[in-house]
């Protein structure tokens, strides 16, 4: 065991390595990559305290950036941007199923059996029907079927993470209101509580996301949802755009509202999605958002991804859900969740 000095300075070296092995990858200059390292160490991390909220009715103080660590963690372990993140202050982590995210919760599951008793810990699992479109009746039969499979993956995911019972546990992908206001799936989740599984229900939604979302409320069944959302309004995954036809994320405040006050947590996913693509598949484009911001947002030293974040974070969203695949993306994601606050705070 390394004393807390040691460990500060492995992780900080640590932290070097990632800092500069990107920065030499996005810029191809050496100086540039030892300069960019060196200052993080030198500095300390140098990053701002994480801000909290208590989420909902789980009672739990969380960071409000939650470490996605599903396409980080599917091919390898990455226990050094996991504990440099736990130690700046980030204390909710999501993963899911391995049939979607490959070895993802077993390499998650060293660093969850050292931190269980100061973590909130989340994954999910499909809860699908063949043949059923996002709004299409279903039947018994067919909500018994897709429970049962619900039930199998969080099986698989206890047995992958290495652990008795998991804080949360999601309807992953959900897209059709009438399965989320099922009662196989609500009697399926009951019993799963009932015998330690899980604590708590959420669900993950980037199509059909608004009228899942107000099922969700109407029943008063889900403690979570992690809805697809950016300044623009909603994100549609089948088209990789936003969605046809959406308000932007101001008009959708009023079901925000209604999802938070009835004691759901908000959290905010793809929120950059639509403006990364660019570098991932030739299509996006950073500016895409900024219509929706003042003067003084479009001015603040703030990278596009990270205006789109702080601007959600402050317009309806407890926390954000961020993709961390790197030193790079943990500090950029980092700083805006802790900081979101005061870009906003003399705003009406």
């Amino acid at each position: 065991m390394l004393d807390s000095s040691n460990r500060r300075t492995f992780m900080q070296k640590l932290a070097m390595l990632g800092v500069g092995a990107q920065a030499l990858l996005s810029t191809g200059s050496v100086k540039a990559a030892v300069a960019e390292a060196k200052g993080q160490v030198e500095g300390g991390l140098g990053w701002p305290e994480m801000t909290y909220r208590i989420l909902g009715r789980t009672g739990f103080e969380g960071s409000r950036l939650f470490f996605g660590c599903g396409a980080s963690l599917a091919r390898r372990p990455r226990d050094e941007l996991l504990n440099v993140a736990f130690d700046a202050g980030v204390n909710v982590f999501d993963v899911g199923t391995g049939r979607y995210y490959g070895d993802a919760e077993r390499n998650l599951a060293p660093f969850v059996r050292k931190h269980r008793d100061d973590i909130f810990v989340i994954s999910k699992g499909y809860a699908q029907v063949e043949d059923v479109g996002p709004n299409d009746p279903v039947t018994p039969a067919q909500a018994k079927q897709a429970a049962a499979m619900w039930q199998t993956l969080m099986d698989e995911s206890l047995r992958d993470l290495e652990v008795d019972g998991i804080d949360a546990y999601y309807q992953m992908a959900a897209n059709n209101p009438n399965l989320t206001g099922s009662e196989e799936m609500r009697m399926t989740f009951e019993k799963a509580r009932d015998a330690g599984k899980v604590k708590h229900w959420g669900l993950s939604t980037h199509q059909n996301a608004q009228a899942v979302l107000a099922k969700a409320v109407e029943t008063g069944w889900y403690d979570l949802a992690m809805i697809a959302i950016t300044p623009g309004g909603w994100y549609d995954w089948d088209g990789k755009s936003l969605l046809a036809g959406t308000p932007p994320m101001t008009g959708l405040k009023p079901q925000l509202e209604a999802a938070r006050e009835s004691g759901m947590v908000l959290v905010g996913m793809k929120v950059v999605r639509h403006i990364a693509g660019r570098n991932l598949f030739g299509w996006g484009d950073e500016t895409a958002f900024d219509e929706y911001y003042d003067e003084s947002l479009l001015k603040a030293d703030l990278s596009a991804f990270q205006r789109s974040y702080a601007y959600v974070l402050e317009h309806g969203v407890d926390a954000v859900n961020a993709d961390i695949q790197n030193f790079l993306h943990l500090r950029e994601n980092f700083t805006v969740a802790a900081t979101s606050g005061e870009l906003f705070a003399n705003k009406a």
